[in-house]
């Protein structure tokens, strides 16, 4: 399987998605900064993609929209792959997605992608005020066939949404007697369970498991989704990516400081406190109960940390057990600039190429 001009020594493709950019003491204008410079960096360095989160009211994260980032992030990149990893379905029309991205893949053609996702993204009532009812998630799968058809023009015979048209794409080429497109947004199914892994396998489409949240069971679901794949026009065999939280450096000790901020947010985000990356000075006074410390210390030891043979060889061994195609790093400390740095001292390691 081709993964693009990476050509380092890695036995499974590399990939970036930064979560969170905006630590206390950061401005919106600085995060959404410390993302295009990563993006750069990413770019720079060989990685095969980068994608962004959707969420909503938190203070901790800058990027709401992906597809508004994207557009930016095509103008500060030359070659890398471009996503959403995800967009949250339920939040947003089919119609409305395949419209932003068709116009982003017109805007960089063969380098766009689209993760899909069924979770809010946020809190409760933040989701409300997005119009999502409490039953959406219901309908994802339906949502995600709708996509699909706007994205390609290709409706059943009476269906009630055969003549409306996602602009650009097909139908807009026959219109215009030009020859349609040759590229579209590379679709992926998001999840962490087996309901994903199952969907993924039905629709013949790219699966990608994020391991950062909590002790989801990525055996049974890659299982599933091997297992029960149906090929489609797009994909004749599975395709599996999985993300993990990391923090490198240099200091294996900094690197672990920057874990625990992000550790703290997950805390946080339990006692609905709200999504904060506080400073890791500030995180290590914090007087927490019995209970608070264990769940900090179950997501520090789920975070991929330390130096960068040390995160290696946790990837690899993550790698021979799961016999993923592509592994994905999530960054989003308290520190973008330890975030940027990280990513290049793992390109370093497995030689990527610089560009």
């Amino acid at each position: 399987m081709q993964f693009g001009p990476q050509t380092g020594t890695a036995p499974f493709a590399l990939s970036v998605l930064a979560d969170g950019g905006t630590g206390v003491g950061t401005t919106a204008e600085e995060g959404l900064a410390g993302t295009v410079a990563l993006a750069r960096t990413a770019d720079r360095r060989g990685f095969h993609r980068f994608w962004m989160s959707e969420h909503h009211a938190m203070g901790a994260t800058s990027v709401s929209s992906p597809p508004l980032m994207i557009a930016r992030l095509i103008a500060e990149t030359a070659r890398i792959r471009l996503g959403a990893g995800g967009v949250m379905l339920p939040n947003h029309a089919p119609l409305l997605i395949a419209e932003q991205f068709g116009m982003l893949d017109a805007l960089a053609p063969g380098r766009i992608d689209l993760g899909l996702g069924r979770a809010p993204g946020t809190d409760g009532a933040t989701a409300s005020a997005l119009r999502r009812g409490a039953d959406a998630n219901d309908g994802f799968p339906q949502q995600v066939v709708e996509l699909l058809g706007f994205l390609t023009d290709k409706f059943p015979p009476g269906h009630p949404y055969r003549t409306v048209r996602a602009v650009p794409g097909p139908w807009q080429a026959a219109q215009n007697r030009v020859p349609a497109p040759l590229t579209g947004p590379d679709i992926w199914m998001l999840g962490s369970s087996p309901y994903s892994a199952r969907l993924a396998a039905q629709l013949g489409r790219p699966y990608a498991f994020a391991l950062q949240f909590g002790d989801a069971d990525i055996d049974t679901a890659l299982r599933l989704y091997r297992d029960e794949f149906q090929p489609s026009d797009v994909l004749t065999e599975p395709r599996t990516l999985v993300s993990v939280p990391v923090a490198i450096s240099d200091d294996p000790t900094e690197a672990k400081r920057q874990t625990t901020t992000s550790a703290m947010a997950m805390l946080r985000m339990f006692k609905r406190e709200g999504y904060l990356l506080l400073p890791p000075d500030e995180v290590e006074a914090y007087a927490a109960t019995a209970q608070e410390q264990e769940i900090l210390d179950a997501y520090v030891s789920r975070n991929y940390h330390g130096t960068a043979a040390t995160v290696a060889d946790r990837l690899e061994a993550l790698h021979e057990r799961t016999d993923v195609d592509e592994v994905m790093l999530v960054v989003g400390g308290h520190s973008s600039a330890l975030d940027g740095d990280g990513i290049e001292l793992i390109a370093d390691h497995y030689d990527l190429p610089r560009t």
